[in-house]
């Protein structure tokens, strides 16, 4: 399965910033789709993921509340990130895999090539 990620940057503490994961073909009901993030020196840590038939979602205990996972259509899913704090500076990697949770990069099926994120103060 090919991820793109986008809508990366670099913004200030407080900010918000939306990335997006797409396919280019669909994104299947048995599938659960979630973002990865690895900061400088760090391992890759979960962050959000969606079972796509269902539509459930969970997050991170240092994201919940403040960034939102949802599904932009059939083909994309999306990352809204708001409050961001300079611990949230990562590389952020989209990923699919068909585990009902998916938080354990070891049972991700697909990486996206990731999109950097700078939270500067």
């Amino acid at each position: 399965v090919t991820l793109v990620e986008s809508g990366g940057g670099e913004v200030q503490v407080g900010d918000s910033l939306r990335l997006s994961c797409e396919t280019p073909g669909r994104i299947f009901s048995s599938w659960t789709m979630a973002w990865f993030r690895q900061a400088p020196g760090k391992e890759r840590h979960f962050v959000a993921g969606i079972r796509w038939g269902f539509q459930n979602t969970y997050y991170a205990d240092d994201v919940k509340g403040r960034f939102t996972i949802s599904r932009d259509g059939a083909k994309t899913v999306a990352l809204q990130m708001n409050s961001l704090n300079a611990e949230d500076t990562a590389v952020y990697y989209c990923a699919q895999g068909t585990q009902y949770t998916l938080t354990d990069p070891r049972d991700v099926t697909s990486w996206g090539q990731g999109t950097r994120v700078i939270v500067s103060s």
